[in-house]
Order: C-alpha cells, then sequence, then structure tokens
C-alpha cells in the first residue's frame, strides 16, 4: 500500500484501497487472481475479497470465480477528467499535423507527481518495447516531456522533486545523478525544449517542448519520437524542433481562446 503517510482526520482509508485494487489490473496484468490482488495491493485475502466483490456488484470488475478482469465501466473514471480538460481535443489535431510533417509519432502529456502521463498521442509506428497510450506513464526523469515539465516547476516544487525521485537507470544513457539532472534541467529551461536520447529505452529518442498556459506557466509537454536508427540527435535539432515549437505555439493559441480547464 505503500510508504507510510500523515493523513488528514477526513482521510477515508478503505477508500485507498479500493482504487488500490482497481490500480492492481495493467496492461502486463489484465487478469489476476484474488492472491494476486492481495499480493499487488499488500491488502489480506478477505479484504482483497471485499473490495473485488464490491467492485463486481458496481460493474467495474467481472469475474470468472477465479480471474478478475476490470469491465469497460472503468473508463468513465478517465473520460470523466479527460472531458472536463481542453488540452487532449485541442492539442490532438496539431499532434496529426505535426506528425504528417515529421514522419514520426507525436504526443502530449502532463506531470502527475513524479511520472508524465500521456493525454493525447498519434503514433505512425511503434519504437518502444511497451504500447503507448493514453494514460500510460513513465517516470519524468528519463522522458523529454519530463524533462521540459520538471524545468517548468517552481524553485520549491523542483527541489522537493529532486529530493524524493529515485534515479533508477532504465539504460546506460539514464542520467541517475540529481547534480546531472538538475543541469540538464537548467539548460532545458534556458533553451525552451529538451532532447533526451535512449534514457527511457534504448534506441529511442525524442524531442519536447513545453505548452503554457496565458500567465506563461508550464501546463504541458509534447513530444516527436523516433527510433535512433531513422535519425540523428542534429537532424531532430535542425529539422525536428523547429516544428515542434511552431506546433506549441499554435496549441497555446487554441487553449488561450478555450475557456475550458487546460488540465
Amino acid at each position: 500500500m505503500g510508504e507510510s503517510v500523515e493523513r488528514g482526520a477526513y482521510y477515508v482509508q478503505s477508500l485507498e484501497r479500493g482504487l488500490a485494487v482497481v490500480r492492481a489490473f495493467s496492461a502486463d496484468t489484465p487478469a489476476l487472481t484474488l492472491t494476486d490482488v492481495a499480493k499487488a495491493t499488500g491488502l489480506t485475502r478477505a479484504a482483497a475479497r471485499r473490495f473485488l466483490l464490491t467492485l463486481v456488484d458496481l460493474g467495474y470488475v467481472r469475474t470468472d470465480g477465479k480471474l478478475f478482469s476490470l469491465t469497460a465501466r472503468v473508463l468513465e473514471l478517465g473520460y470523466a477528467f479527460l472531458s472536463s480538460m481542453s488540452l487532449p481535443e485541442i492539442a490532438q489535431p496539431h499532434l496529426e499535423r505535426l506528425s504528417g510533417e515529421v514522419g514520426e509519432s507525436t504526443s502530449a502529456s502532463v506531470l502527475d507527481g513524479a511520472d508524465v502521463v500521456y493525454v493525447a498521442r498519434f503514433a505512425v509506428s511503434r519504437i518502444m518495447a511497451v504500447s503507448i497510450t493514453v494514460g500510460t506513464r513513465f517516470p519524468a526523469y528519463a522522458t523529454s516531456m519530463g524533462h521540459v515539465l520538471l524545468a517548468g516547476l517552481s524553485a520549491g516544487e523542483l527541489e522537493r522533486y529532486l529530493g524524493s525521485v529515485r534515479l533508477e537507470p532504465l539504460t546506460s544513457h539514464t542520467i541517475t545523478s540529481v547534480e546531472r539532472l538538475r543541469d540538464e534541467l537548467d539548460g532545458v529551461r534556458a533553451q525552451g525544449w529538451a532532447l533526451v536520447d535512449q534514457e527511457l529505452e534504448e534506441g529511442l529518442r525524442s524531442v519536447a517542448a513545453p505548452v503554457r498556459d496565458r500567465s506563461g506557466r508550464v501546463v504541458a509537454a509534447v513530444n516527436v519520437s523516433t527510433h535512433a536508427s531513422r535519425t540523428t540527435v542534429d537532424r531532430m535539432r535542425e529539422e525536428t524542433v523547429p516544428r515542434l515549437l511552431a506546433t506549441c505555439a499554435a496549441i497555446e493559441q487554441d487553449l488561450a481562446a478555450d475557456p475550458r480547464p487546460r488540465v
């Protein structure tokens, strides 16, 4: 269930546990036994069984008597969030246009805790070992969009992040030093975009730039990703970055004209 954290008197632990049960399911583990769920959440088998059967009664989980899996109804939870945001709807046609210009996959994401979360995407090919869809999460420190979003944090927010993050070496290229990451983010903040070369996955190369609101606050990031065998770092800097920056500017213009919440 994670680290022990001081909670307010309002805190409903049973809600936390119920959500943990829902999050136990993933693309890698779409069907789980009762024992699997108990192990993944840290709950007792009896508690996990009560939560699972409650979710079955509510229509969010189905079971054949042995295996449990989520139903399509859980999409309502994410849709309520996405439908209230203008960003995915506004960004999508811009991502498609940018993808057509550069011939590569494009995405938009926001920062959620220590991760980037994809909120819009246009894919032309699968270049990663894992499938990326809306809702996919990756550690911010190892992604170009993460570098952009982290560079957009206030000084206090960034220090809290750097003081709590574990910089795991996902590849031989991953930055695993807080000082190196801090220097990298300083550079991203100064130049206005980020390039990450095979830090998240071997062979994956990407550039990202920020999307800002009317006040200048970074609210999202857009990236172009490709396989390292298809283009060079220099070519991405010279040809992809200008198109990416133009796309972000166009998204910002449309966001400024839209009355709905950005994020």
